[in-house]
């Protein structure tokens, strides 16, 4: 029997990158799986099958996390269709590079609300959604996928930090408040990861191949979207039931 056995997971942007290694690790581990994500249907298809042939029960559901109506609906949904949740991942974000990493003052409205509405009022709009439900549980985690970018704070990845920053802030706090519902709320902070958005961003610095960087990384490797899974499945485990506001930095030891 898996160390998730008996838990719900709805987990944002879960048809691809860090999002389909956690629908996996937690369907693997024996959590039924709630898959959110945007655009990819077909993908996320692909990821349900593949959590279904490990033995558990996964469903998809589609919704832009920026829009309130939407998230509303969609966990409403996973709520009629499993019945109970009892962990959320907020997982789905949009990186830098999305908006062509403009500075703080030359960054329009419109970009600053495209990564704001995703990597911060997502979280916040799942958090307002599901929470009051997550209450019932025994046992409730709630995991913020943030960055090392909102410790870095580097030049031109501002709109991408702030919202960052929002979502850790957003963490802590709740975490204070619903500790007495016997809900663990915890930061994962990645640094640099092998899927879309990392290379992508690389990308931008003249890198065509991630994989070139595994020399000069921590430990000879880029990180992949398993090991962040890892450690979400983690803290969601028993054998973290005494862990709740800390910021664990998955980067290898540095920026």
């Amino acid at each position: 029997m898996g160390k998730l056995a008996g838990r719900t997971a709805l987990v944002t942007g879960g048809s691809r990158g860090i999002g389909r290694a956690v629908s996996l690790r937690f369907a693997g581990e024996g959590a039924d799986v709630a898959i959110n994500y945007a655009s990819n249907e077909a993908q996320a298809r692909e990821v349900a099958e593949e959590a279904r042939g490990l033995g558990v029960r996964a469903e998809i559901y589609q919704a832009d996390v920026a829009d309130p109506a939407a998230v509303s609906a969609m966990c409403e949904r996973a709520i009629a269709d499993f019945g109970q949740i009892d962990a959320l991942i907020n997982n789905a974000g949009l990186g830098s590079s999305h908006v062509d990493r403009p500075t703080i003052t030359g960054a329009t409205e419109a970009q600053y609300q495209l990564l704001l509405g995703v990597n911060l009022w997502g979280p916040i709009h799942l958090c307002r959604a599901l929470v009051p439900h997550m209450r019932q549980a025994p046992r409730s985690d709630v995991i913020m996928v943030s960055s090392i970018a909102a410790q870095s704070m580097g030049a031109r990845m501002g709109l991408y930090a702030i919202g960052k920053a929002g979502v850790e802030a957003l963490a802590h706090t709740l975490a204070k408040e619903e500790r007495a519902n016997g809900m663990r709320v915890n930061i994962v902070a990645p640094g640099l990861v092998d899927t879309d958005m990392g290379r992508k961003l690389m990308s931008t610095f003249g890198v065509d191949n991630i994989r070139d960087r595994d020399a000069t990384a921590p430990f000879g490797f880029v990180c992949t979207p398993d090991d962040i899974a890892a450690t979400i499945a983690f803290l969601c485990s028993e054998d973290a039931r005494y862990i709740t506001n800390e910021r664990i930095t998955v980067s290898g030891g540095g920026f």
